[in-house]
């Protein structure tokens, strides 16, 4: 087992410090570049799209539903902890270069999210997709998609599971004192309840849950922020001065600042990975560059308003230069140097509801690609049994070892979703021209098949359904 956690831990600083930091950030910026910067032009139009989908009243799954779905994926206890050990690590600075991979990023996430819409299939009243569907459909290689398939069922829907469950059941019996055992009998039979009752009941709970966390604990960090306003200026200044300070290229923690704050900024956003395209595909949409936008937004949420609520809490305690090695106690601490006592409980609270709609969104990322290997109802009902049963062992378990090999388990599933967006990034980008184009004759977009030339296998938008592999009939 030595063995094998070295090789693991010595892999994934290979894959996550040099190859996927150097991977997506090229693959952000040709994204970025070839979409005429999406991202920053059409930022009225992304939020214009999320109040559309939020009014909307469909059978299905609404683009609101499908953006809550991927935010509660994304948005964790890396959140909370990832962000206040990247600034312990590597210093204020670290949190300019989270900000700015953010700012990359969401081209990438524009793109997967566009495709993921474009390939997706129906199933009953909704629709499922996501990059093993693209892959399949339109690279014609479902080697590629049934690996990719595997590999996010085990990261995200297991692995992942049982670090989130792990995260909630040390919060609430270190604030509360509840025993682990009722914690993790109570958290399977939840997260039981919510997967068994399929993708409308994880759509309804993930839109409940996402915008009172996420909300929440951003009204937490404008307090703290109106009560420091006066320091406020320095932090912003502290912020820039250690990306690029003098003394840090000196002392080379400029490298370390930067590292940190691009890893964390990855890891959180989850852009370009093919994370949150299995949540995209399931929205209602009339052209799939609507989802494709709010997907991007999303990026931005989870990074430049919750990382960063989290940046400014720890960075207005001064617990900055701590040595503190875990990250939810840093950021506890720092809540409770600033709030007072109770900060503490509350922070539990927020634990419970970040970890649990990961469960939840991480949950649905493993069932579509399980239904994209086999649609057999016998295998998801496996799978989602295998889920309880690891929500149940990672609150009891120490995990270490679960999330080094998580981690590896992804990068590997990075490498092969960056490999195919770039592959079909200008079917994409032609969605995106058709969309510009009818928005600008007054239209609301409305997608067709034969809206962008040689468009093949895509059934949902008119076009025909091509034949599936026995294996998956």
């Amino acid at each position: 087992m030595n063995i094998i956690e070295t090789f693991i831990n010595g892999t994934n600083t290979l894959l996550w410090s040099y190859v996927l930091i150097i991977l997506l950030i090229g693959t952000g910026l040709y994204f970025t570049f070839r979409t005429k910067f999406v991202q920053f032009r059409l930022i009225g139009e992304m939020f214009r799209l999320l109040g559309e989908g939020a009014r909307a009243d469909k059978k299905g799954v609404s683009s609101f539903q499908a953006f809550c779905i991927s935010t509660a994926s994304r948005v964790g206890t890396g959140n909370l902890a990832g962000v206040a050990i990247a600034i312990t690590t590597g210093g204020p600075g670290a949190v300019f270069w989270m900000w700015l991979i953010a700012l990359i990023g969401s081209a990438s996430a524009f793109i997967e999210s566009t495709l993921a819409q474009i390939y997706k299939v129906k199933d009953g009243n909704n629709y499922r997709g996501g990059p093993a569907y693209y892959m399949e459909k339109a690279l014609n290689a479902r080697w590629m998609g049934v690996t990719f398939a595997v590999l996010i069922s085990l990261t995200f829907g297991l692995a992942f599971n049982s670090v989130q469950a792990n995260t909630i059941t040390s919060a609430l019996n270190g604030s509360f004192g509840i025993n682990k055992i009722i914690i993790a009998i109570v958290l399977s039979i939840i997260t039981a309840v919510v997967i068994f009752g399929g993708i409308k009941r994880v759509a309804t709970v993930s839109e409940i849950m996402v915008p009172i966390m996420a909300g929440g604990y951003i009204l937490i960090a404008l307090f703290i922020m109106i009560m420091n306003i006066s320091e406020l200026p320095g932090v912003i200044v502290l912020i820039f001065e250690s990306a690029f300070g003098v003394s840090e290229v000196a002392g080379g923690a400029l490298g370390a600042a930067m590292m940190n704050g691009i890893k964390r900024g990855l890891f959180s956003n989850e852009a370009g990975m093919g994370s949150a395209p299995n949540a995209a595909a399931t929205a209602d949409v009339s052209h799939p560059v609507k989802q494709g936008l709010i997907q991007s937004l999303g990026v931005f949420v989870d990074t430049l308003l919750i990382c960063s609520s989290t940046a400014f809490i720890i960075l207005l305690s001064g617990l900055y230069t701590s040595t503190e090695s875990n990250g939810i106690l840093l950021t506890q601490n720092a809540l409770e140097t600033t709030m007072g006592s109770w900060a503490g409980i509350f922070l539990a609270i927020i634990v419970l509801l970040f970890c649990f709609s990961s469960v939840v969104g991480n949950y649905y990322y493993g069932e579509t690609n399980i239904e994209f290997i086999n649609t057999s109802k016998l295998w998801l009902n496996i799978y989602r049994i295998a889920v309880v049963g690891m929500v149940a062992f990672g609150s009891l378990a120490s995990l270490s070892f679960v999330w080094s090999l998580a981690d590896l388990l992804m990068g590997l599933m990075a490498i092969i979703n960056l490999i195919a967006i770039v592959l079909l990034g200008k079917i994409a980008i032609s969605a995106l021209n058709d969309y510009l184009k009818q928005k600008a004759s007054g239209k609301n977009p409305v997608f067709h098949v034969s809206n962008i030339k040689g468009l093949k296998n895509v059934e949902a938008w008119g076009g025909t359904s091509e034949k599936r592999s026995a294996g998956n009939k």
